[in-house]
């Protein structure tokens, strides 16, 4: 793969109400969780946009890992528009990763072949295939069972060709009804590859996830 360059913009602006306090502040060794995830894609990419609250964005000006490769974006009210707030920070990268700072335990391989499969696919979710059963379910009934082969499970980061991204969040801003960014690239009409990633790659949700 040629040297392409690359940005990635690491979500920080959420309110943290399940877990009851910021999750990203807590600790995980010596590190605080969005330390720890910053961590995984330093030395990886170009720059490091982080969409957060003044918390988060003291925190990480005040940590031993801060360097001028960390930018800074205002969160949104949603997380898509914190994302979109990101891409308009970026400096005209080719790839953009977009990544959650709740999910600190990314390895470094799975990030270095999801730009590796981005180079060439141009769009990549990094995520695992489902290993329980699926249910379809409504007013509290089955409906089927899925065939959970066909099942992938969405994790982060979810890359694309910066130019594609930023397209997309630009003509969907003002519709507030995606769960992810990849939902809104398959609206657009454009295929997304899957890369599997490690079951490893937890979202911290709660204080159970922490330990």
């Amino acid at each position: 793969m040629n040297k392409v360059k690359v940005s990635a913009i690491i979500t920080s602006g959420g309110n943290s109400t399940r877990f009851g306090s910021n999750k990203l502040l807590e600790k995980i060794n010596d590190n605080s969780v969005i330390e720890t995830t910053i961590l995984k894609f330093l030395g990886l990419v170009d720059e490091i946009i982080i969409p957060s609250k003044d918390d988060i964005k003291n925190h990480v000006l005040n940590s031993k890992i801060y360097c001028d490769k960390i930018k800074f974006a205002l969160a949104g009210e949603t997380r898509q528009k914190s994302v979109y707030n990101g891409l308009m920070m970026c400096s005209d990268p080719e790839i953009v990763l977009i990544h959650d700072g709740a999910r600190p335990f990314i390895d470094k391989d799975t990030i270095k072949k999801a730009i590796e499969l981005t180079y060439q696919k141009h769009a990549v979710l990094v995520g695992v295939f489902a290993i329980d059963t699926i249910k379809e379910v409504k007013d509290n009934k089955i409906i089927k069972t899925l065939d959970r082969t066909t099942i992938f499970q969405a994790q982060t980061p979810q890359c694309f060709d910066y130019d594609l991204i930023k397209k997309v969040h630009l003509k969907y801003k003002d519709d507030s009804g995606f769960t992810d960014d990849c939902s809104m690239v398959e609206k657009y009409g454009y295929d997304i590859y899957i890369l599997e990633g490690l079951r490893t790659n937890k979202k911290i949700t709660t204080k159970e996830d922490l330990k």
